[in-house]
């Protein structure tokens, strides 16, 4: 099973394609597709939908966790980032996959049991359940890739609990 996990944005939207095998994880890809500034707002979402449309087609990724809009105190950078998540959805549901949304909180509880966790912490966990020998960077491609660790992590545990009921049956 492979899941995309995106950090939208629009001059930089991180995206981390992690692969889930038994009890392993697996970063099969990561990056970003950034924007320029000096593009105007349509054209740089027109960007971001093309290169998330090419990625999944050419990675095949099972689905799609993608970051909730966080509470922000700037109304206008809130519509914007609200308009590259409406893209990055719109990019998975064109393409056929499931898209499951979570919190930065839920988030970050997943990886490191912190939901108020820094950069920093949150780095050092998803290279940790990663098991990389590196540290990811830039932060919005280790956002995804928390956005990712945080749906497989949920969808097993959803299953355990199915397969329990089952059991118990």
């Amino acid at each position: 099973m492979v899941t995309l996990g995106i950090d939208p944005g629009v001059a930089s939207t991180g995206y981390a394609l992690v692969e889930s095998r038994a009890d392993q994880l697996a970063l099969r890809d990561y990056g970003v597709v950034s924007t320029s500034a000096k593009s105007p707002l349509p054209e740089r979402l027109g960007i971001l939908y093309r290169e998330l449309t090419q990625l999944i087609a050419a990675q095949h990724p099972d689905d799609v966790a993608i970051e909730e809009l966080y509470f922000a105190r700037n109304a206008r950078s809130a519509l914007v980032v609200g308009h590259a998540r409406g893209v990055a959805i719109l990019a998975a549901v064109n393409s056929g996959l499931p898209v499951s949304e979570y919190s930065p909180l839920q988030i970050k509880q997943a990886v490191s049991t912190y939901g108020r966790s820094d950069k920093a912490q949150v780095r050092n966990m998803v290279r940790m359940l990663l098991n990389l020998d590196f540290d990811p960077e830039p932060d919005h491609a280790t956002d995804a890739m928390a956005a990712a660790i945080c749906h497989i992590n949920h969808t097993r545990w959803a299953r355990a609990v199915v397969d329990a009921d089952r059991r118990a049956l």
